[in-house]
């Protein structure tokens, strides 16, 4: 110990040794940070990093060993052999991407202290080649005990340092001592084997060794191994960032919604978990919002799912720009969102969400059409409403749903009496869908009579549903049910394939009038599905009728004449049903090639004592003769009615007076429809109006799901 001491000491240029030193850290930090990243790495990319660990490696120890060589300062005249010198670089790389090849493999844990030993055992390689390389004009003399602890001595620094750097888990603490005992493993060799090297002068005159000259090549050989250790560590640290982005962006993906860039569920979820606890800190309280869009549905089935995803976006970037400091919002999936606002005073929830109603009722343009998707906005309040985040969330859920039902335009705040309504509704949908999936269903068929002949025209298809435990539960109750939960369209898929089959039986060939709801209207399919039903059916195309409002065509004005000329090219007619409840517009009977005008009942139960009710209905008459279009009267329920109406001209009536609903077992059983008798008359043929038959076509209203 005591010679190798002195022989950096006494046979050593002290700054270059520094040099060397400095080197020597550095290359082996960057060597292992290399070979460690090779430990992660997939098997494609881990030869890759083992080679760029060998390269820079080798080239580290290489310029270590060779600025450590310049700066011993021997005795005697020294030469470098240039191809040796250039071997001992090849021997260290080489020998290095082998060792760390056999370190990474993951057969036992026995390899990587192998690699280790291979990686002591191409250092001493490289140095002694790197020796046999230094030419001295003298007599050299090698003390083999020396020589044999050197190699011992790097061996063993360098197995535990390479089995530590694969071994040891990542992210454990201590991640100096690797590299500490890498550089251990090279000093030892180096100066170890140096006071092996013995050289005697032999006499004579040779010239002086240029000193200056020496610095100058040990340093450019340092800068030279620090270009390579530095490119070496470039590449690890633009990987690293690399992982740290990709990190970064798998996160940012894991907790945020990848259509709009919301937080999602799991991001709302563990905002919920923060603000109970920062409630419980500050003795605050905090409210739970959900959104649901009102008219989402319907842009994603008029314009397509691209623009229903436009619309998405378009929101969630408005509200994300409402937010205020503290404010949270999120989107839970579909059209539906959540938020979350800490408050002191209520007014503040309320403030909130009146400004995210602003938002939903703004006009967005979207496929060249401007549209407003509106939205129901429900809360819950911890602890007000309950301490427990699920059950709040769903008590704001109900509150909801409640003001999508009740048609509110501002927030509506949670009440166990709100609770229980939408319990309510929400088992009635889950039936409603029961009853769809199993045929617990059925149609019943209202006569429409010519008023001038009493000659029965057609059947309107009015859809009924008895539960098996509620009993009757009229179309008022639960079609608003089967708007919100979307199943308007199967549910007029279904009445338009029953009553086809049903008409297709009838002894008479008369006519049945199906109603088509908005949404179903504007499917690009319908035509599709409507001769499909014929042929499937048998049912001639000129004794189906489709009914539908002017709300299913006001929309896409091109889309939807492009439909109805489908479905009229199968011979198939088409009725705008409620004449003068909507838009009534005169644009729309110009446009569109309807066989017939269906008078609103609204106008026909006024006609008798309003004479503006009695001014429309003959200017409607009028205008339906001009442009050679039927009418039909809705809703005729007395002689006197019934009696104006035949004076005006009109041309068809529906209504209580001439028949009431009935299933089409009493028509089959009567053989077929048949003539009614002229009204005027038995008085016998006078109907009261009940309750269940006063309610509302489920697929007249036309109101979209």
């Amino acid at each position: 110990m005591v010679t190798v001491l002195n022989c950096i000491a006494v046979d050593h240029n002290l700054g270059l040794v520094l040099v060397a030193a400095l080197v020597c850290l550095f290359g082996s930090a960057v060597t292992l940070r290399l070979l460690r990243r090779s430990v992660d790495a997939p098997d494609g990319q881990r030869v890759g990093w083992q080679f760029l660990a060998s390269v820079a490696g080798g080239g580290g120890v290489w310029a270590t060993h060779f600025v450590a060589m310049l700066a011993y300062e021997t005795p005697a005249p020294v030469s470098i052999d240039a191809p040796l010198t250039i071997l001992s670089l090849v021997i260290a790389m080489a020998g290095l991407f082998a060792s760390f090849l056999v370190s990474g493999i993951r057969m036992s844990r026995v390899f990587p202290a192998l690699g280790g030993a291979m990686a002591g055992l191409a250092f001493s390689a490289m140095h002694y080649t790197g020796m046999f390389a230094y030419r001295v004009v003298g007599l050299v003399e090698w003390e083999l005990g020396y020589v044999v602890a050197s190699i011992l001595l790097t061996v063993m620094f360098s197995t535990v340092s390479v089995a530590l750097t694969w071994l040891r888990p990542v992210g454990a603490g201590r991640s100096w001592i690797a590299p500490a005992l890498l550089v251990t493993g090279i000093v030892s060799l180096h100066f170890t084997a140096m006071a092996a090297f013995r050289v005697t002068p032999v006499a004579g005159s040779f010239p002086d060794i240029d000193a200056q000259a020496v610095v100058a090549l040990a340093l450019a050989i340092a800068v030279a191994a620090l270009i390579i250790l530095g490119a070496g560590l470039a590449s690890y640290l633009i990987d690293t960032n690399a992982q740290a982005d990709s990190r970064e962006r798998l996160r940012h993906l894991a907790a945020h919604d990848a259509l709009t860039g919301l937080p999602n569920r799991s991001s709302f979820n563990d905002c919920l978990k923060r603000s109970i606890g920062d409630a419980r800190a500050g003795d605050t309280k905090f409210a739970i919002i959900c959104v649901d869009l009102n008219r989402f549905k319907e842009i994603n089935d008029t314009l397509g799912h691209s623009a229903g995803d436009e619309a998405l976006r378009i929101v969630a970037s408005r509200m994300a720009d409402s937010l205020e400091d503290g404010e949270f919002v999120a989107r839970l999936g579909g059209d539906e969102f959540a938020a979350v606002k800490p408050f002191v005073d209520r007014s503040e929830v309320h403030a909130f969400a009146s400004r995210l109603s602003d938002v939903f009722n703004r006009p967005m343009r979207i496929s060249s059409m401007d549209a407003e998707v509106g939205a129901s906005i429900g809360a819950a309040i911890w602890p007000d409403d309950a301490e427990d985040l699920d059950e709040l969330i769903n008590d704001a859920d109900l509150a909801m749903y409640h003001a999508k039902h009740a048609f509110l335009e501002s927030v509506c705040f949670y009440d166990a009496g709100i609770g229980e309504t939408v319990r309510k509704r929400r088992k009635l949908a889950e039936a409603l869908r029961n009853a769809l999936e199993h045929d617990q269903l059925g149609i019943y068929y209202q006569v429409q009579m010519s008023l001038s002949s009493g000659e029965v025209r057609g059947y309107e298809a009015l859809l009924r549903w008895t539960h098996p435990q509620f009993g009757s539960i009229p179309p008022s109750e639960f079609i608003p049910v089967a708007e919100e939960n979307g199943l308007v369209t199967p549910l007029g898929a279904w009445v338009l394939r029953r009553a086809c089959q049903d008409a297709a039986t009838w002894a008479s060939p008369c006519r049945v009038a199906v109603n088509v709801s908005a949404v179903q209207f504007m499917d690009a399919n319908l035509p599709r599905l409507v001769q499909e039903v014929l042929i499937e059916t048998g049912l001639p195309p000129h004794r189906l009728e489709l009914e539908l409002t002017e709300t299913a065509l006001i929309r896409d004005k091109t889309r939807s004449l492009h439909i109805m000329r489908q479905i009229k090219a199968l011979g198939v007619g088409v009725a705008l049903d409620d004449f003068g409840s909507g838009y009534s517009s005169l644009e729309t009977l110009r446009s569109y090639p309807f066989d017939k005008i269906k008078l609103d009942r609204a106008f026909v139960e006024g006609i008798e004592r309003d004479r503006q009710s009695k001014a429309i209905v003959r200017a409607v008459l009028t205008l339906g003769k001009s442009l050679d279009i039927p009418v039909l009267a809705e809703g005729i329920e007395t002689e006197d009615q019934i009696a104006i109406l035949r004076a005006e001209g009109c041309d068809e009536g529906q209504g209580f007076l001439l028949g009431r609903p009935s299933p089409n077992v009493e028509l089959a059983t009567q053989g077929g429809p048949a003539p009614w008798e002229m009204i005027g008359y038995p008085s016998g043929h006078h109907r009261s109006v009940d309750v269940e038959d006063a309610a509302p076509s489920p697929i007249r209203r036309g109101v979209n799901a």
